[in-house]
């Protein structure tokens, strides 16, 4: 394995694995040299930027890139509830729909699930994080939710990061069942969310354009679920009722291209985490499991 892959557990093969990263010439090149860093802040993080490369991507041109796409990343079409040659752009291929019982939502009502499908990380309370991917790099809920009231009630909370990456499927879901209201947008730039990124600037989720929803759950009590934007993922789209019921494991929205991040935040004592979700984060390694895998019941 390169010492400089990014590494994470597989819940399922139980082995620590490399990403294959799609672009990752491109990222370490706008993250890791001073010519990237003045382009990233000229252009990249830039909503422009996005709004252009997902114009691109709805172009008809771009189905071209499906084919090669599954192939390259080994991308199961026996999941896709359409099959492959019916996606008339990249993009309807990358905010695709899986069949019914792809994904399959774990336990009760008192067990929590995993809202999309990436790497996560855990962490039983926020106020003793110490590091997620470089030691020592955090960041402020009072930042990251823009209200300080509410960042006071979650900051010795439970907070789990779920990374997409491209390769992905790029729906996410309810992490609880409950009363879920009207999304907050907090408006903001469009950096990576790649650790590549992320090694030089944890700031990045406070920083980048996000949206929250409060869910209001009679097991978990309130829960705060966030998405967060990313470089060529302008905007994210809803498919819920805001102000409704819903269930856990229902759908909620999806991300257009790109790789990009949902923050699923519960208050104080409302639950355990999972321990192989804690142990991997504590090693700053993050867990690789699919939306409606459990990541803890209620506390």
């Amino acid at each position: 394995m390169h010492p400089d892959a990014i590494q994470y557990y597989n819940r399922y093969t139980q082995r620590v694995e490399a990403e294959q990263i799609y672009g990752e010439g491109f990222l370490r090149w706008i993250y890791g040299s001073l010519s990237g860093r003045l382009a990233l802040h000229a252009v990249a993080k830039r909503g422009f930027f996005s709004r252009w490369y997902g114009w691109r991507m709805d172009r008809a041109a771009s189905r071209a890139k499906v084919a090669p796409f599954i192939q390259n990343f080994r991308v199961d079409p026996g999941e896709f509830a359409d099959a492959p040659e019916s996606f008339r752009t990249f993009n309807e291929f990358f905010y695709r729909k899986l069949k019914p019982g792809a994904r399959l939502i774990a336990g009760d009502a008192r067990t929590a699930v995993f809202p999309a499908d990436g790497r996560h990380l855990g962490f039983a309370d926020v106020s003793r994080m110490e590091g997620i991917f470089v030691k020592g790099a955090v960041f402020s809920l009072g930042e990251l939710l823009r209200d300080c009231e509410l960042a006071e009630q979650f900051q010795r909370g439970s907070m789990v990061l779920s990374r997409l990456c491209p390769v992905d499927y790029h729906r996410y879901h309810f992490p609880v069942g409950g009363l879920a209201t009207e999304p907050r947008l907090v408006n903001g730039w469009l950096y990576s969310v790649s650790p590549i990124a992320l090694r030089r600037n944890i700031r990045i989720f406070t920083e980048n354009k996000r949206a929250i929803t409060r869910i209001e759950s009679p097991e978990f009590g309130t829960v705060l679920m966030l998405e967060v934007g990313a470089t060529n993922v302008g905007s994210f789209e809803y498919t819920f009722t805001p102000n409704t019921r819903v269930a856990k494991g229902a759908e909620k929205g999806y991300f257009k291209f790109g790789g990009s991040s949902t923050i699923t935040l519960f208050e104080p004592g409302r639950v355990k985490l999972d321990a192989d979700l804690l142990v991997h984060t504590a090693e700053r390694r993050e867990l690789y499991a699919r939306m409606g895998d459990r990541l803890g019941v209620a506390a």
